[in-house]
């Protein structure tokens, strides 16, 4: 495909001549024929003299007029749509009067999203928990924002909107935005901190809500709200903390939205209502880190954005990183570690199945001149990028000389959106004037930012807690089910996240000796594995089954993999049974019945999985 535009691979738009301001939304939502039909109207500033079009990313959708918007008249202008680009989407371009001066520009755009459009989904009441009414919900990121609206779909433009959202009666509106006011059947949002067309975000359905702190609710189905307000109870404590740690809290509100099991991502961080999956909701709170990390995106992501998704790993690894301080602030140093050394068995893992073919993308900044960023998503920027920052943190002197520096460097890119070398510029700033600044010059930049697999240099951890997880699933790799069955070590007690630790361990030893049903049983006996409501915990345990080939459980593992379609847990699912003969034209067969069920960034990247695309 070629690089679209200077800056950003993956955007038609040009933010460097032409910029959004601001974004009008009015949206009638029909759910009858799953689409949201009506209007956005841009305030853009012209940067450059003599413009002569505006070009847009749209992906699928129905333009049915443009109109310029000056001193009081409406003035139609002449537009047109390009080919659409495999995975990417189409250029709209709009044509602008000759001579038109740099300045305020206002252009009115009416329009329909496609019935399938990539960034919503249509859920009808019998997908819901309540099963009486229907549910619609988005996910722009990547670059889905250009499905539900013609827009600069690029982190390199930033935005603050306001929207009409007109909707049925007896359910209820949210969006990534506070709200300003209700009717019945319509609602009113203000967004008034600038965000990327990535960061719209819209949910609706038969909703209910719970307080969980003096700015803090979260809203799910009826059935589960309890539950959620439960599990999530120790968010005004995260917030707090993460406040603490990066700065003022810009956006006001902060919400949490459980979503049905459709939603592909583990959480979104949509400003005022972050996304997250209900495979969250073990019962005992285990998960609820993903809530720190979805907090942290606050200041790291929504604040100080990546320029374009090259430059990924600024939102993800530090976010991970600020995750793993928030964790380590209410947990422990201990833990803290023991987590970011959890997140390389992880990475390890990726590496080894999904990044297999393409190396290329295990650089922690890619280049996306020929590769949608929904082909490069992994864990790469997450996991590589705060490894990375650990490795600085620790070069310089620790925590207390890193996060005085760190709340800098969010301070001076607030509301921006930033590259690589921005963040290094920054980092070289801070230090130049003190003994650290020689430190820096030990760092090879083009090592971390370019080498290809694991980081580099791990960094000194704690490895205590990880010591106990690396000798279970050394022994159960090497010992035979009669000798585990007469063995005590294999009982000791551990925390829920060293079994989820163990358990992924187990899934990378090369060679399991016997692996056969007994060792199977022996191990959900042993760690009462069967009765687990913990999502993390039964999907390494479907993988080792998958691994063992006990096609007679094939049922259970198709029944997990349609529990819910979180793509951390349904792709390599399919990818393992993809990879045995006797299970794959099941996993064909059963991927091609509930793909309608699934967002678009989740069927289409299994359909690659499974060498159906």
């Amino acid at each position: 495909m070629g690089r679209l535009s200077s800056v950003d691979p993956s955007s038609y738009s040009e933010p460097e001549k032409i910029t959004t301001e601001h974004t009008a939304i009015h949206w009638n939502v029909d759910f009858e024929a799953t689409k949201l039909r009506g209007s956005v109207l841009h305030k853009f500033k012209v940067l450059t003299s003599n413009l002569e079009s505006i070009l847009l990313d749209v992906r699928d959708i129905e333009v049915k007029n443009a109109t310029l918007l000056a001193g009081g008249s409406e003035q139609p202008i002449n537009y047109f749509i390009s080919d659409p680009v495999p995975d990417v989407g189409q250029k709209l371009t709009l044509e602008l009067p000759a001579g038109t001066a740099k300045g305020s520009l206002n252009v009115r755009i009416d329009y329909e999203t496609a019935n399938n459009a990539s960034g919503l989904q249509w859920l009808n009441p019998n997908q819901t928990l309540g099963k009486q009414h229907p549910y619609m919900f988005s996910q722009c990121q990547a670059i889905h924002a250009r499905s539900v609206m013609p827009c600069q779909d690029t982190p390199a433009v930033k935005f603050t909107y306001d929207a009409v959202v007109e909707h049925p009666k007896e359910l209820t509106a949210l969006m990534s935005a506070l709200i300003d006011k209700n009717e019945p059947g319509k609602t009113y949002f203000k967004q008034e901190v600038p965000i990327p067309a990535y960061l719209v975000a819209i949910a609706i359905g038969k909703l209910v809500s719970r307080r969980l702190g003096e700015n803090s609710n979260v809203w799910a189905e009826e059935a589960i709200v309890d539950a959620c307000a439960e599990e999530f109870s120790e968010t005004s404590t995260m917030l707090k903390t993460a406040s603490d740690l990066c700065g003022p809290y810009v956006w006001k509100q902060y919400d949490l939205l459980v979503m049905p099991p459709s939603f592909p991502f583990g959480g979104m961080e949509n400003p005022c209502l972050t996304f997250v999956t209900p495979t969250l909701l073990a019962g005992d709170k285990s998960l609820a880190n993903v809530v720190a990390h979805e907090i942290a995106h606050s200041w790291t992501g929504n604040l100080v954005t990546n320029k374009n998704f090259e430059h990924f790993w600024l939102n993800e690894g530090f976010t991970v990183f600020v995750e793993s301080k928030i964790v380590g602030r209410m947990q422990g140093a201990k833990e803290l570690d023991f987590r970011m050394l959890s997140n390389l068995t992880e990475l390890q893992e990726c590496l080894r199945t999904q990044l297999a073919g393409t190396p290329e993308l295990t650089r922690l900044v890619v280049d996306l001149s020929n590769c949608g960023p929904d082909d490069a998503f992994s864990s790469v920027p997450y996991i590589k990028g705060s490894t990375f920052l650990r490795y600085l943190e620790d070069l310089l002197g620790g925590p207390t000389v890193f996060e005085p520096f760190l709340r800098d460097y969010l301070k001076k890119f607030a509301y921006k959106s930033i590259v690589t070398d921005d963040f290094k510029g920054a980092l070289y700033d801070y230090f130049k004037d003190t003994d650290k600044k020689d430190k820096l010059g030990l760092v090879d930049w083009e090592l971390w930012l370019k080498c290809e697999g694991m980081p580099p240099i791990i960094p000194k951890f704690d490895e205590s807690l990880a010591n106990v997880t690396k000798n279970l699933a050394s022994q159960w790799s090497t010992k035979t089910v009669d000798e585990l069955a007469n063995s005590t070590d294999i009982n000791q007690p551990i925390s829920i996240h060293q079994l989820i630790e163990f358990l992924g361990k187990l899934i990378e030893c090369k060679d399991i000796v016997e692996l056969n049903e007994r060792k199977i049983e022996l191990l959900e006996n042993t760690y009462n594995l069967k009765k687990s409501k913990n999502a993390e915990v039964r999907f390494r345990l479907n993988r080792l089954i998958i691994r063992a080939r006990l096609i007679q459980r094939l049922d259970e593992i198709i029944e997990f993999a349609n529990s819910n379609f979180r793509m951390k847990f349904c792709r390599p699912i399919y990818r393992d049974l993809a990879a045995w003969p006797e299970a794959k034209p099941r996993a064909v067969d059963n991927f091609l019945n509930v793909k309608d069920q699934m967002m678009a960034v989740c069927s289409h990247t299994i359909e690659k999985d499974l060498g159906l695309k």
